[in-house]
């Protein structure tokens, strides 16, 4: 499997989750931490009119991607 630097074992290392405020939001967010994923920061919430939406950045722990930098010629 091909892995890009933003991945671990195929997988992003950044997730922002969103959805409804309701028990599936947090049995997406629950299922992600399962997955081995932490939070990273808290939480945001707005409202649409009809209901309140939030979303949870979440992050894979584990050093940084390696960065590759061009050699001048």
């Amino acid at each position: 499997m091909t892995t890009t630097p933003g991945e671990v074992d195929g997988r992003l290392r950044y997730r922002l989750l969103t959805g409804t405020d309701d028990r599936a939001f947090c049995e997406k967010v629950s299922a992600a931490l399962a997955d081995g994923y932490v939070l990273h920061g808290s939480p945001a919430l707005t409202f649409d009119g009809e209901r309140v939406v939030t979303a949870q950045a979440v992050v894979l722990p584990g050093p940084p991607a390696p960065r590759f930098v061009p050699i001048e010629a």
